[in-house]
């Protein structure tokens, strides 16, 4: 017999302002299900995060949870108001009973001490702090809002393991796409106002939405050819057969009315990201030569020196507290260098996307932000927006033009940061942390946007996916003041560098650093083993047909009436190709292990 859910939502209405944010939404958690909740930013994936705490009441429906079930809940924004230490903040997690030296356990682990002053973390500090206080009570139920904003790729992954390893259920929210792969295996997507559940994880989930809305688009083509078909017949036959027609007409106004709500409540429209291209810069955009910055007779730059060319595309990774701001102030000339040199290349425009947000004023209004108080048209390059049009190409109503921008969620100052670093011409683009707080499908316009940009970028990101699908080359901190370039992405970097970032280079190569000299053969007497030497042989012929296989099945999955004629069949290759892309993965990476191994015996 299936147990009983621990926590359900039924039929959740809630409205604000006169808006109707979630019609008729429902939500069941079970015991170790780790659902995803997806949603385009504003849809209430948070409100409906909220309801589930407890800490929102919804206007309408029903919340049950099993009275012998713990919640703990992770807001987007924690508030550690009121409590004098770090420690005391995560302690606030606990339940009688609870043990407090788990809490202490899970901040070390963190890199905190407990005793640091809550009202002067950092905002990553502050996310570690609030990450403990939800997990040290090792609850049935998490609900976890955006975990790993402004955390680093070390503290993302170390949040991975824990929640791969915990007992509990786990509801999430995040725009993390690594993350949300790693870790769900059910999808619930919030869709104007309403609920709808895939028993997949986030794998699948994209191709499940557009088989969706394709066959919504039909059946409203075909709603659409009713009425014609309606409005054709009582043209000519309504003088004739009046009583008969007014009923038939009524049947056509209901009709109507249902293709109305049909169109009021259709997908959401989609930011349409563009910036006009600056002059074309030189070849040689930023060169810099020994570099080197201190704070406190601490190297956070020590002796870089790298070129970046028109066109190229440079990740910056590093733990926080690394100094990745510092370098790429640095490398950009607005931070000056304690030694060595940078050059700037001629006729470089550089707009520059912050991560604080810091430079939005809360009190001064939308419109006002982007068109900087001078009437209501917007700079765009050389030509003139108006700021309700300029303002709807990123999502925002007309309605919202004279909010404060204090009042706007963290996904709408995103946005607008977004709004107005692409409104000014550039050849260079500096972006610190974009994709914090922005939706899934703002970002993959954002990523289609860096993928034509006609200039150069320079990316501070600790979104792996990110990196990995807009990155040339990634600059990684290996400690010390230390910086090393690596070409590809975040996943191309941990192949060549043997460990992930926070672990320094010596650190992955120390084990083999410490065999007696005896115990290691030369270089030169080092070969393939049989077993390597056929897989590097006949590993690009299994890419080759895994990639034909992915390609075929995406294909299939394309077909916009499949998911409607046999749902099972959509499922089993939703399945199918979530495994070949994976498969695919890691023969490839399998390949380039070995080929990079091949290089470095043959070269001695």
């Amino acid at each position: 017999m299936a147990e009983p859910p621990l926590l359900t939502l039924q039929d959740i209405r809630l409205t604000f302002g006169g808006t109707p944010l979630l019609e008729g939404a429902d939500l069941l958690v079970g015991q170790r299900d780790r659902i995803c909740l997806i949603g385009r930013n504003g849809s209430g994936k948070s409100t409906l995060l909220r309801i589930a705490a407890g800490a929102v009441a919804a206007d309408g429906g029903a919340r049950f949870l099993q009275p012998s079930a713990t919640l703990r809940y992770l807001p987007q924004e924690p508030d550690p108001a009121g409590f004098p230490t770090a420690r005391a903040f995560a302690l606030a997690g606990l339940g009688p009973g609870d043990d407090p030296h788990r809490a202490d356990a899970l901040l070390a682990s963190l890199g905190l001490t407990g005793e640091e002053d809550p009202a002067r973390l950092s905002g990553g500090e502050l996310r570690r702090a609030a990450i403990v206080q939800a997990l040290a009570a090792e609850p049935d139920i998490l609900l976890l809002d955006e975990p790993t904003n402004h955390l680093d790729l070390p503290a993302i992954e170390w949040l991975e393991e824990r929640l791969r390893a915990h007992r509990g259920a786990l509801v999430f929210v995040s725009h993390d796409r690594r993350f949300l792969e790693a870790l769900s295996s059910a999808t619930v997507w919030i869709d104007r106002g309403r609920t709808r559940r895939l028993d997949k994880g986030f794998a699948a989930f994209e191709a499940w939405r557009d088989a969706v809305l394709e066959e919504e688009e039909l059946a409203g083509h075909k709603l659409d050819r009713k009425i014609a078909r309606e409005a054709d017949w009582l043209r000519y036959g309504v003088s004739a057969r009046r009583k008969r027609n007014m009923r038939r007409l009524g049947a056509l106004h209901t009709l109507r009315a249902e293709r109305r709500q049909m169109l009021s409540r259709g997908p959401v429209g989609e930011a349409a990201l563009s910036t006009e291209a600056g002059p074309r810069s030189g070849k040689l955009v930023i060169e810099a030569s020994g570099i080197t910055k201190s704070y406190g007779g601490r190297a956070v730059v020590r002796d870089v020196s790298i070129r970046i060319a028109r066109g190229d595309r440079l990740g910056v990774i590093g733990p926080n507290g690394s100094g990745k701001t510092t370098l790429v102030n640095l490398l950009t000339g607005r931070l000056a260098p304690d030694a060595g040199t940078v050059r700037l290349g001629a006729n470089v425009e550089m707009v520059t996307l912050d991560q604080t947000r810091e430079s939005l004023d809360p009190d001064v209004s939308l419109a006002d932000t982007l068109t900087e108080g001078r009437g209501d048209s917007v700079q765009v390059g050389s030509s003139q927006r108006h700021v309700i049009g300029y303002m709807r190409d990123f999502l925002f109503v007309p309605e919202q033009a004279g909010t404060p921008v204090g009042r706007l969620s963290g996904g709408e100052r995103a946005r607008l940061m977004l709004a107005r670093a692409l409104a000014r011409r550039s050849n260079l683009m500096v972006l610190d942390e974009p994709t914090n707080d922005l939706d899934l499908e703002t970002l993959d316009l954002l990523q289609d946007f860096l993928a034509d940009y006609d200039g150069t970028l320079i990316l501070i990101s600790h979104d792996r996916d990110f990196i990995d699908r807009i990155a040339g080359s990634v600059l990684v901190a290996e400690g010390d003041g230390r910086w090393t370039e690596y070409a590809g992405g975040y996943s191309d970097m941990i192949a060549q560098r043997g460990a992930r970032p926070g672990a320094t280079a010596e650190a992955a190569v120390a084990p083999r650093a410490k065999e007696p000299a005896a115990a290691r053969p030369k270089a030169a007497a080092r070969k393939l083993s049989f077993k390597d030497q056929h897989a590097l042989a006949t590993l690009p012929g299994r890419i080759a047909a895994l990639s034909e296989d992915a390609a075929r099945l995406e294909a299939r999955l394309a077909d916009p009436g499949f998911y409607g004629r046999d749902p099972a069949s959509f499922a089993n290759a939703s399945d199918a190709l979530a495994a070949a892309r994976a498969a695919l993965a890691a023969a490839e990476d399998e390949w380039l292990r070995l080929e990079m191994l091949r290089e470095e015996l043959e070269n001695g």
